[in-house]
């Protein structure tokens, strides 16, 4: 009886986490699932028209350009973003004063808004009275425009990357200190130290956290939207142009509310695929100490 108490307890208490997950995650979801097999224009007019929206998306040149951009911005995640935050965790881990300092300075970036760093950017951008032009004109360089076709994704890219290296650096610094001080004090008295004890214990101890960092970053690359469409709305000439970008401008700028939620579907899609594939290849046998 005592059981059965305690298990309505624990569905008491999950039941208002389940209700918000179903009514703010699942059901949207299923919802454009739905109405992407219609030519719908979020309001009254709704027709069915089969597999019509995902035979355009498929035949639309802009969107192979946004998952093309998309897939270059998944790229950075992973290699700067993933790769930057585990060389700081390991750098700081090494220092015996100011580590709190550092985690609230790497860290402090992911408190800010995108929308507002977006902003930010877009005025250190500026061709006109920008500070990176006004830096170049006093060492007597000419002004850049940093968000031309040639240039823009990668100045769109800068500030995306630089907000969450600082996250990715929290998680495995956490998973770092986790390791047990005696590993490395056998390593030590067995000559292991450096750059080798780096490779052949630190990051095999902490393989699990890097995948899992690896998997945030892969999705998080895929729900960019509003730092790029501050700076640049996806352009010029959809330079800059994401699959959420996109699917924003076809949904609230078209009113083709089908289209749109075919994109978003297929943004759930490829999230899902690449995660899979990810963590498949880096598969690796579980490690006990």
């Amino acid at each position: 009886m005592k059981y059965y108490k305690n298990k309505r307890a624990i569905i008491l208490f999950l039941f208002p986490a389940v209700l918000f997950i179903a009514v703010f995650l699942y059901y949207p979801f299923f919802m454009s699932c739905y109405k992407s097999f219609f030519n719908w224009d979020g309001f009254a007019t709704s027709t069915f028209i089969g597999f019509d929206n995902y035979k355009a998306m498929f035949k639309d040149l802009q969107v192979r350009q946004a998952i093309k951009n998309t897939f270059f911005m998944m790229f950075l995640a992973c290699a700067v973003q993933v790769g930057l935050g585990l060389l700081l965790a390991i750098i700081v881990d090494h220092v015996s004063k100011g580590a709190k300092f550092f985690k609230t300075v790497y860290f402090f970036p992911i408190v800010i808004s995108a929308t507002a760093i977006g902003v930010m950017f877009k005025l250190f951008y500026a061709y006109d009275g920008g500070p990176l032009n006004n830096l170049l004109l006093r060492f007597g360089k000419e002004p850049v425009n940093w968000l031309s076709y040639e240039m823009a994704l990668g100045s769109v890219s800068v500030p995306i990357i630089w907000q969450y290296v600082g996250f990715y650096f929290v998680i495995l610094l956490t998973a770092i200190n986790g390791i047990p001080q005696s590993l490395y004090e056998s390593a030590y008295l067995d000559g292991i130290t450096g750059i080798t004890k780096t490779i052949y214990i630190t990051i095999p101890l902490i393989w699990d956290m890097i995948k899992v960092c690896l998997v945030l970053a892969i999705t998080g690359s895929l729900k960019v939207f509003d730092m790029v469409f501050v700076i640049t709305r996806g352009g010029p000439m959809s330079a800059t142009e994401l699959l959420g970008t996109y699917m924003y401008k076809r949904t609230f700028f078209d009113n083709r509310f089908g289209y749109g939620s075919t994109i978003a579907v297929f943004i759930v899609f490829l999230g899902i695929v690449v995660s899979s594939v990810v963590n498949r290849v880096l598969r690796s046998e579980e490690i006990t100490y």
